[in-house]
């Protein structure tokens, strides 16, 4: 797990795994960051051009300004993510600095999941959407321009299934200790009777 990643277990629970985190398409991380950095040289390029101490001033002042602009765009592609999980899926918003929004969607609660590619350049770099249908309320959570949607897709479903499956076993586990439980004190009751009644023989 890198370090940037590590920004997301805040959002997990105490026992809760984190096995991916799923991200929008580099191609759209390049775009975002497109206009801080041409902004970045030219001020470089204004800088050699003019090379004065208080153009030089401007410029260190301006390239600050790019920087934490830079710095805010990438944010704002990384942190713009769905974490899958041992037990749900979690989808984190990035709004900016100080504001960040999760919902979580537990595998129980998950009618379906589709995907979607379109157009060419989705074709071609391979990103399309990914969405999720929750059951009952309809409501769809969708994730746009992630790469390769049908593997995201099928980590999810198989994620699910084995949430689920899990989660039988335990309640079986649960269901058969309750049993055993209820079993032996009634045998352990059953012979305090046997035993009363001996002793009432005698």
């Amino acid at each position: 797990m890198n370090m940037l990643e590590r920004l997301f277990y805040k959002h997990l629970e105490d026992d809760e795994e984190l096995y991916v985190a799923i991200h929008k398409h580099w191609v759209h991380g390049l775009k975002d960051l497109a206009l801080p950095t041409l902004s970045l040289f030219a001020s470089w390029a204004l800088l050699y051009y003019l090379p004065f101490i208080p153009m030089a001033i401007l410029v260190v002042a301006v390239d600050i300004g790019i920087l934490v602009w830079m710095l805010r765009n990438f944010f704002d592609y990384y942190l713009d993510a769905w974490l899958i999980t041992n037990t749900a899926v979690i989808d984190v918003e990035w709004h900016g600095w100080f504001h960040r929004q999760s919902t979580r969607i537990d595998y129980s609660s998950i009618e379906g999941v589709s995907y979607e590619i379109e157009g060419i350049l989705g074709t071609i770099f391979g990103f399309g959407t990914v969405s999720i249908e929750k059951i009952s309320t309809g409501s769809v959570f969708s994730i746009e321009d992630v790469k390769r949607p049908r593997d995201v897709e099928s980590t999810i479903l198989a994620c699910q299934e084995s949430c689920i499956r899990t989660k039988n076993m335990k309640d079986s586990s649960a269901i058969k200790d309750i049993i055993a439980e209820i079993v032996a004190e009634r045998m352990y009751l059953k012979e305090r009777q046997e035993e009363g009644e001996e002793v009432e023989v005698e």
